[in-house]
């Protein structure tokens, strides 16, 4: 077995000091009621930092009540919901953890709600991430200028509340088909206002908002989606050209992923295989010259360790792994604990030195 050379080392960014390279990325748990993250909760994200994850970022965390991607989402739209992360916060930074949350707005992928609201009014053709097939997609209302400015403030307001509850990274959701990414795609944003003209204006208008009320020493992630998987999806070299607009705008650091435009399409689809999106990751980071976050099928250590080995990507995020296995890194280091000693078991004393 490989020896794991790069997971465990340092990595520092802005004030945010990480004692390892493994991310544990956004995952909906689907179990709020109102907003209000609960035991559930605390549990899921604490026991990952009692696990040794580097950085723990919370999940899609919504603006709004019709930001949310089902109605048992998580929100940062009141002070209630702030006060209840603040337990969490505080609970991984006793077990030596640093912990972010991802900031979002669902736009036309939100389910159970009246008000869908997008860049255009246009309805998502995939299937409910929340697996509730009884509510169905609507299609959006398309936003006005007052509506826009509106969410921005909301975006504002919510990372605002983030900061007060101690959390160490904001990270911007403006991938997978949620409302930044609607903006930014072409087939999605289909508007002749300047928001239609300079696709990307939504989301630099966002990134510079929440800035003006964090620390200036705060890092800002933005996760956004690469490439898109279905018909007519953009490609990369587009996504390269987003992620540049972003970090101009002003991003310390891009979690790259693809996809979320609605049904995969064979002409625009990777194949699924261990590491399948970290090409997208390492052509942003030599587009953008920030450091990213690598994600898909990462889950075994020595793949996850060769890229960052090849500097493909600066972090790795350890999605299902972690949910599988909240000590993931723990019984990773175990087995090559056990790997080592099983080694140097069966290689003759007279050669054991060299291996010492």
């Amino acid at each position: 077995m490989a020896k794991l050379r790069y997971l465990n080392t340092p990595f520092t960014i802005k004030n945010l000091s990480l004692k390892n390279r493994i991310v544990m990325p956004p995952m909906c748990q689907y179990q709020a009621t109102d907003g209000i993250p609960n035991d559930w909760h605390f549990v899921h994200y604490v026991s990952r930092a009692v696990g040794g994850v580097g950085l723990i970022i919370v999940e899609m965390t919504n603006i709004a009540p019709n930001g949310r991607i089902s109605p048992n989402c998580l929100g940062l739209w009141n002070d209630t919901q702030r006060d209840a992360f603040k337990r969490i916060v505080d609970a991984v930074h006793a077990q030596g953890g640093k912990i972010g949350i991802q900031i979002a707005h669902a736009g036309r992928k939100a389910l159970g709600t009246d008000d869908v609201v997008s860049s255009s009014a246009t309805i998502y053709d995939g299937t409910p991430d929340a697996g509730e097939g009884k509510w169905g997609y609507k299609t959006a209302r398309e936003l006005s200028k007052e509506d826009i400015a509106q969410l921005i403030q909301a975006f504002q307001n919510a990372v605002k509340r983030a900061v007060e509850a101690g959390f160490d990274a904001i990270e911007l959701h403006g991938a997978h088909g949620y409302l930044i990414h609607q903006f930014y795609s072409p087939k999605m944003n289909q508007r002749t206002d300047e928001y239609g003209k300079d696709k990307t204006l939504f989301g630099e208008q966002v990134i510079k908002a929440v800035k003006e009320v964090m620390p200036v020493d705060m890092p800002l992630f933005i996760r956004i989606s690469a490439q898109e998987y279905g018909e007519n999806g953009f490609d990369l070299a587009y996504g390269c050209k987003v992620a540049k607009c972003f970090a101009d705008a002003g991003v310390d650091m891009i979690h790259v992923s693809g996809g979320g435009d609605g049904q995969l399409d064979s002409k625009h689809t990777p194949v699924f295989h261990a590491g399948y999106q970290v090409y997208l990751a390492q052509a942003v980071k030599q587009a953008t010259s920030l450091p990213v976050i690598a994600v898909g099928m990462l889950e075994e250590p020595q793949v996850a360790d060769y890229v960052l080995a090849t500097g493909s990507a600066d972090l790795v995020a350890i999605g299902r792994g972690l949910l599988r296995d909240p000590y993931w890194l723990l019984n990773s280091q175990y087995n090559q604990k056990a790997t080592d000693s099983a080694e140097i078991q069966f290689v003759p004393k007279s050669y054991q030195g060299s291996f010492l």
